[in-house]
């Protein structure tokens, strides 16, 4: 916990540190505000006196020119507050996007195994909590603990000067006060946490029944979903209250604390008066600087739970910031040059988690132009190959290369430039179509979108939209049907036009008119690319140069279509005559 709490003050400091002049004007704006709320004090003494003592005119326009001071005082101190507040806009609005900056650019680069072991929500909550932790911690220092440490400690400096018993006496109540709330928090802290558990929980509940109404209705599951919501409600709600009025105890005999040291100073102040040491006007300077000191410190201890609860909160996403990236370019890659597109794994090793072997010292050469499919029962290896050409994970042993360049050797970006990849189930950005087409080459003519659908079959369907290509498709393209969302991928990948081509199921939500409209598009597609191809569905991958047949990580045939079927007792045979013969795979 420290070493994340050191690592996000680093984080937050590195960004603070960009914008330091401002700080810096922050800084003496609190200091120079604060010291106003101990001056004004000291010349309203001054103009009780006078005015306790007054017998004329004179006194009068003494009194005048003491409210002048007061409120030149107010107006210094007016400018420093608003100085404040200019400078703190500008401050936490830059350096809070700058840590969303940070924090975005990072997460991004995580390999796929981490994104697979992290709920999105999750990563998503842990980004804006991050920054919005970092705005409430300046915020406490800035508004509340400078302010407090500053007016706190001038009352005691000049109170002391005043009576060195009162000065002493204030200090000690301040020590013994601060300590007090200091150990309540922690004490309370630990019921905070619990209860911010259990609201989770009440939200996770909501949420998978929300997700899932469909089957509480189908299933008759809703009097046993609102007996659950009910549970952990009441849970939250017991501990809610406990949290609360503990909260409320320590507030009462904290308020007692404050009413004990106003009558304790005020009592001994009488002494002094009545033994001509103070005036009347020290009577309203104390009263002044006692509320002062009761407001600043009155929410210390909500104070310190708030930063023990943002920290927590940051820490979250420093964690993240201070795990290693799993996948990572060396030093001084290179860019890929595709010079015919010839793909080699040479002695592939590779275990999922360290310990389930899925590929064993893999060999295979894919030539120039080459179109090859991988077919096998599931679980043979089949999506790892793509993973690992992809570099979506690293190799135990053996080397892949494009063109005799090793994967590991040259950057990730210019990998993923090269190759164009439509996989089964592609996930959309809520955007628009034209943008969803147009990802994988941003500064395409509209011209070329509307080509690229057209040649996927998919400029039918978009253009009964009303607003056609500006159609919106709903987070991860919900709006479409899986056939509709597969045919703007493929649109997407026609218009990419990368030298490698891997389709890994990409005809699987289509209907059997639509599969025979996108096989056309897809043997234009493929013309002069290497492509690699992954199908349950044998019937499409017929027309390939090679099939490549694969049963627990390695190569067990490999042949023209018309080749393994004529193979007595191979395994490619007996997939494709289940397939003939109507049954499921």
């Amino acid at each position: 916990m420290q070493y994340l709490t050191k690592h996000t003050f680093r984080i937050f400091w590195q960004h603070l540190w960009h914008y330091k002049w401002s700080v810096l004007v922050i800084l003496f704006g609190v200091i120079g505000g604060a010291v106003t709320n101990i001056i004004a004090p000291l010349f309203y003494k001054q103009f009780f006196d006078v005015l306790v003592n007054s017998s004329g005119v004179r006194e009068g326009n003494a009194l005048v020119v003491i409210l002048g001071k007061i409120s030149l005082v107010y107006f210094l101190g007016w400018l420093c507050w608003r100085a404040v507040t200019f400078f703190m806009a500008y401050f936490q609005t830059n350096a809070m996007a700058d840590l969303e900056n940070t924090s975005f650019s990072y997460l991004h680069k995580h390999s796929v195994s981490f994104f697979n072991n992290n709920f999105v929500g999750s990563l998503v909550k842990k980004v804006n909590r991050f920054s919005h932790s970092f705005e409430m911690i300046t915020d406490m220092i800035v508004w509340d603990l400078l302010p407090m440490i500053v007016i706190t400690a001038s009352v005691i400096f000049v109170l002391t000067k005043k009576n060195i018993l009162i000065g002493l006496g204030i200090l000690a109540w301040v020590v013994v006060y601060i300590l007090i709330n200091y150990f309540f928090s922690i004490y309370k802290l630990k019921y905070d946490t619990q209860r911010a558990a259990l609201s989770s929980k009440v939200t996770g509940v909501l949420a998978d029944t929300i997700t899932n109404h469909s089957n509480v209705k189908l299933f008759n599951g809703y009097e046993r979903e609102r007996n659950l919501f009910s549970q952990v409600v009441g849970e939250f709600q017991k501990l809610f209250q406990f949290t609360w009025n503990l909260g409320n105890y320590f507030e009462a005999g904290q308020a007692m604390f404050m009413i004990l040291l106003e009558i304790g100073v005020m009592y001994y102040a009488i002494i002094l008066w009545q033994k001509d040491i103070l005036t009347v006007g020290d009577f309203v300077l104390l009263q002044s600087y006692l509320l002062n000191i009761i407001m600043r410190l009155w929410n210390f201890g909500r104070l310190v739970r708030k930063y023990y609860e943002n920290m927590a909160n940051a820490e979250e996403m420093t964690e993240i910031l201070m795990t290693e990236h799993e996948i990572k370019d060396v030093k001084n890659a290179k860019n890929l040059k595709i010079i015919s597109g010839e793909i080699e794994f040479r002695a592939v090793n590779f275990n999922y988690n360290q310990t389930r072997q899925i590929i064993s010292n893999f060999d295979l050469k894919i030539k120039a132009k080459e179109k090859i499919a991988l077919v096998g029962p599931s679980g043979s290896g089949k999506s790892t190959l793509l993973n690992l050409l992809l570099r979506n994970y690293d190799l135990v042993s053996g080397d892949i290369l494009i063109d005799e360049q090793k994967i590991n050797k040259i950057t990730q970006e210019s990998l993923w430039r090269n190759i164009s990849f439509v996989n089964q189930d592609p996930v959309l950005f809520h955007r628009t179509l034209q943008e969803n087409i147009a990802y994988g080459k941003p500064d395409a003519s509209f011209e070329e979108i509307v080509q690229a659908a057209k040649l996927a079959y998919a400029d039918s369907f978009i253009n009964s939209f009303s607003e056609k290509y500006q159609t919106f498709v709903g987070e991860r393209g919900v709006k479409l049907s899986g056939g509709e969302r597969q045919r703007v991928a493929i649109a997407r990948a026609i218009l990419k036009n990368a030298p490698i081509l891997i389709l890994d199921e990409a005809t699987s939500s289509l209907d059997s008119e639509s599969e025979e409209l996108i096989q056309d598009a897809l043997s234009n597609l493929m013309k002069n690319k290497t492509v690699i191809v992954i199908a349950h569905r044998l019937s499409t991958i017929m027309k390939m140069d090679r099939i490549i047949v694969l049963n627990q990580g390695k190569i067990v045939e490999q042949g023209t279509h018309q080749e393994l079927t004529n193979k007595n007792g191979g395994l490619y045979k007996k997939l494709w005559e289940k397939q003939v013969g109507g049954f499921i795979e």
